[in-house]
């Protein structure tokens, strides 16, 4: 699935209801969960068992979770409590129709691709551990381009600043 080796490929049903037993989410998240989200599925593993890899010094394993989706938007607040409540790297795939969205929780933020036909996702795992797989993925699959000397978190900060800062100077534009 994805372009991932059938190595990668499990198929593992998260029931909702053992997630909010589990973890016991607030009222309000746990609604606004099961409005948006119809079904979990565990659909692979990169690890050192199912790639020829080495585990990283922080990421000893990434799964890819497919989340079918009620409505075509996932709040980032969903991926959130998923990300905090389930101590993994994972990679959402948000699934609503035929289209696919991918999420990630990464330096205390939600980011979320752009959405594309089920088919056209072809994930690649590219690095020398797991650590560089788990930063390629992100970069490839959010479109960020790495800067040479810097870290893939430093990027995304640097990114989301200039985001608000062409926000504020459109804004500027519009009013004056």
């Amino acid at each position: 699935m994805f372009g991932l080796p059938k190595s990668t490929e499990i198929n593992k049903q998260l029931p909702k209801k053992a997630i909010f037993e589990k973890f016991k989410p607030n009222p309000a998240d746990k609604k606004l969960f099961d409005e948006q989200i119809n079904r979990i599925s565990i659909v692979a593993e990169v690890s050192p068992q199912t790639v020829n890899t080495s585990p990283g010094d922080e990421v000893k394993a990434i799964y890819v979770l497919l989340i079918t989706m009620k409505t075509k938007a996932c709040d980032k607040k969903n991926v959130a409590l998923l990300s905090k409540l389930i101590d993994q790297k994972m990679l959402f795939a948000l699934k609503y129709e035929d289209e696919i969205q991918f999420a990630a929780y990464r330096t205390g933020r939600v980011l979320i691709s752009e959405s594309k036909p089920f088919d056209s996702w072809e994930l690649k795992l590219n690095g020398l551990d797991l650590d560089s797989i788990w930063d390629n993925l992100i970069a490839t699959i959010m479109g960020i381009s790495l800067t040479k000397g810097k870290v893939l978190d430093e990027t995304i900060i640097e990114n989301e600043e200039r985001e608000k800062l062409m926000k504020q100077i459109a804004v500027l534009e519009k009013n004056g």
